[in-house]
């Protein structure tokens, strides 16, 4: 009998500890909206270098082109003006270089998610 309580200890121990083990893997995941930009956005607008002659990706190099001499970050996932309807406009229309994306490339929830991941360093308008 003691064995058999032993034993069922010994699981229940198990259990827990591989519940807990579990839950940093979860935690790990990024959020739905850092998995869009990582997808889709991260390969043009991330930090690194670009082609040769160009310091830096091709999306974040006209950004830096266009706001040289501005304290605005050309990283979009370090800016901190970034609302959610204008993020949303840029992705469905494009803008200059970059290319519109289409419901069956970015859908509308993971647009949404993709709009509050970069806007999460924004102020709030007053």
């Amino acid at each position: 009998m003691k064995r058999l309580q032993a034993f069922a200890f010994a699981l229940a121990v198990l259990a827990v500890g591989g519940a807990h083990a579990q839950a940093p893997e979860r935690a790990a995941q990024p959020a739905p909206g850092k998995q869009v930009y990582d997808y889709w956005c991260l390969p043009c607008h991330g930090p690194g270098v670009g082609m040769p002659g160009f310091e830096a990706l091709p999306g974040t190099q006209q950004l830096k082109i266009k706001y040289r001499g501005t304290s605005t970050s050309p990283l979009l996932e370090e800016r901190t003006d970034l609302v959610p309807d204008f993020v949303k406009t840029i992705v469905r229309q494009g803008v200059s270089f970059m290319p519109q994306f289409r419901k069956t490339e970015i859908s509308d929830a993971e647009l949404d998610a993709l709009a509050a991941y970069l806007s999460r360093n924004s102020k709030p308008a007053r």
